[in-house]
């Protein structure tokens, strides 16, 4: 029986992973431990719930205040004693988190391999994003697998020395996902009281944004909302502090701007199902929305899924705020604009990715 851990501490990391550790504990001749850091424990908890995964190994990491150096040094620390305890034969970590980077270090340091799903996306600047650029290219500095979610994440890989034959183009987990959580009878009070508005769903929480990209960003949209009283604006704030008082000095008083607590993976897919664009700096909601149909403008100057820019359903705007403005406002009042985005081709799968890793990870372990 081969020992498989999968190890996960965040939200976006859960959406992704879940579905991978549910098919991997169908298949015969595999044991799955699923390892959660709790790097975001309140926002991680409620994923695991939805998608039925309970965790077999709590770090419980997290603490108010926390650092990047608080973070690596507890997985470091929690993660060595776990690894020598349960020895697994693959250790699966997701994408370009510091607990990605951190448990991928602890296994190195102990000599068992690493498979990275999500694998091979670039922007090749460090401080942007930061600091997941450098998580995920030190995680495949490491990993003796990958699986990479498209050709050209593939192409990365092969560019950057890593072998061919260690290189699985699956498809990205995400959408998988949504298979389980998007629902056609889905309802939401705020989504009832919209009715007949077109709605923007926002999400802004990147660490490089915070200050004054961020303030840019929030004058766009508000003045982008006071011109156009048919939308609604709705912004699940991320817990961060910081980003919470720019978002309320930004945006109260502003009546179609309705700020709420984050929402849980199914309220925010179907959100997104239900929305007219999505304005975001993050960077799984540039998979999922073109899942959807959705048009995407991406407040960032560098985007790690250029396959989104070049299939027409992202478009990078940057922090600026004339341009985000500009950009906006186009999608809102030009009808063949948003056409075009919204009926972009869909470039990160089909939603079977999780059975495909799990067909490489046999491949690999020989069961």
């Amino acid at each position: 029986m081969k020992k498989i851990m999968t190890v996960f501490g965040t939200r976006p990391e859960a959406i992704k992973m879940c579905p991978l550790v549910n098919e991997l504990r169908s298949r015969e001749g595999i044991t799955v431990t699923v390892c959660v850091t709790a790097q975001h424990r309140e926002m991680l908890d409620g994923v695991l719930h939805t998608f039925g995964v309970a965790p077999d190994i709590d770090l419980d990491i997290m603490e108010d205040g926390q650092s990047l150096f608080d973070v690596t040094e507890e997985i470091l620390r929690r993660f060595r004693s776990v690894l020598e305890t349960e020895h697994p034969d693959l250790v699966l970590v997701h994408g370009d988190t510091t607990t990605a980077m951190s448990a991928a270090l602890a296994c190195y340091y102990l000599r068992i391999p690493v498979g990275h799903v999500e694998a091979g996306l670039r922007t090749y600047d460090t401080e942007s994003p930061y600091p997941e650029e450098f998580n995920r290219r030190a995680v495949e500095i490491i990993s003796s697998y990958d699986f990479a979610p498209t050709e050209e994440a593939r192409s990365n890989l092969l560019r950057e020395g890593k072998p061919d034959e260690r290189i699985f183009v699956t498809g990205n987990t995400v959408i998988d996902a949504l298979g389980t959580t998007v629902r056609n009878d889905y309802s939401h009070p705020e989504l009832d009281a919209a009715a007949g508005r077109k709605i923007v769903l926002l999400t802004a929480h990147r660490r490089e944004n915070i200050g004054e990209p961020m303030r840019r960003m929030f004058r766009a949209i508000r003045r982008t909302a006071e011109e156009h009283e048919n939308v609604l604006i709705i912004y699940p704030v991320h817990p961060n502090p910081d980003v919470r008082r720019q978002a309320h000095e930004s945006f109260d008083g502003c009546k179609n701007v309705c700020l709420t607590e984050p929402l849980d993976v199914v309220d925010f897919h179907n959100f997104m199902a239900h929305s007219y664009l999505i304005l975001t700096d993050s960077g799984g909601i540039q998979e999922e929305a073109p899942a959807l149909g959705k048009p995407v403008l991406v407040m960032r100057d560098t985007t790690e899924r250029p396959e989104g820019v070049a299939a027409g359903t992202l478009r990078l705007v940057g922090t600026e705020e004339n341009k985000i403005y500009s950009e906006f406002s186009r999608l809102l009042d030009n009808p063949r604009e948003y056409a075009r985005m919204s009926h972009a081709y869909n470039p990160y799968g089909d939603g079977h990715a999780s059975q495909r890793i799990a067909d490489a990870v046999e491949e690999i372990l020989g069961s």
